[in-house]
């Protein structure tokens, strides 16, 4: 596909599709809506890239929890299970907006997986988003499923975060000192980077 090269070395997209190829029509047809929305996202700046992901995504993907989905209570998803699914939770969106940014060009430091507790209904409850940061010190954009618009977290005062982890490190918070190696302290982000490296991000 035309258009593909500049992102191509973020995303494998042969093998992106060969592999929901394999998987079922659903997959595929996922992961052509999503390719399609990469060549689409790819000439535009920064924050339409993260616009138009978080869109994507909140549009396409149905909120539900791990147990209607896939029968346990805590499940971690690749991108593509997530568009061959249809389904998620909190932390489906959130993997799949970022693996989406990285194959976009965005820089893996810039973006952040953010465990929160967000207050719903009055009740703080466990809730993940994807913060980007356009400087190191900048204060974040929030990618929510919660809420559409993208916002800054100073205007996000219904989420309070706990810790915050990427591909390259893990932190207290989102400011706090480094706390190790995030696929050695959370199994389930080993395995979701697994999944993801294996279907071609």
């Amino acid at each position: 596909m035309a258009g593909l090269s500049l992102w191509s070395q973020a995303l494998d997209t042969q093998q992106f599709l060969d592999i929901a190829a394999s998987r079922s029509t659903k997959a595929l047809n996922g992961a052509r809506a999503l390719v399609q929305l990469l060549e689409k996202a790819q000439p535009l700046d920064e924050e339409a890239r993260l616009a138009a992901v978080n869109d994507f995504y909140n549009r396409r993907i149905q909120f539900r929890d791990d147990q209607e989905v896939w029968g346990v209570v805590d499940y971690w998803a690749s991108p593509l299970e997530t568009l061959e699914k249809g389904r998620g939770d909190c932390e489906d969106y959130a993997i799949a907006k970022y693996f989406s940014l990285l194959a976009l060009g965005v820089e893996p430091a810039r973006l952040r997986l953010v465990y929160v507790r967000a207050m719903l209904d009055g009740r703080p409850q466990a809730h993940m988003v994807l913060a980007y940061y356009a400087q190191p010190q900048a204060e974040p954009l929030i990618l929510d499923n919660l809420q559409p618009q993208i916002r800054p977290a100073s205007a996000r005062t219904d989420l309070s975060p706990v810790f915050s982890f990427n591909s390259e490190g893990l932190w207290s918070g989102v400011a706090g000192a480094p706390a190790g190696n995030p696929a050695a302290r959370l199994s389930q982000w080993r395995d979701a980077l697994g999944k993801a490296r294996a279907e071609g991000f």
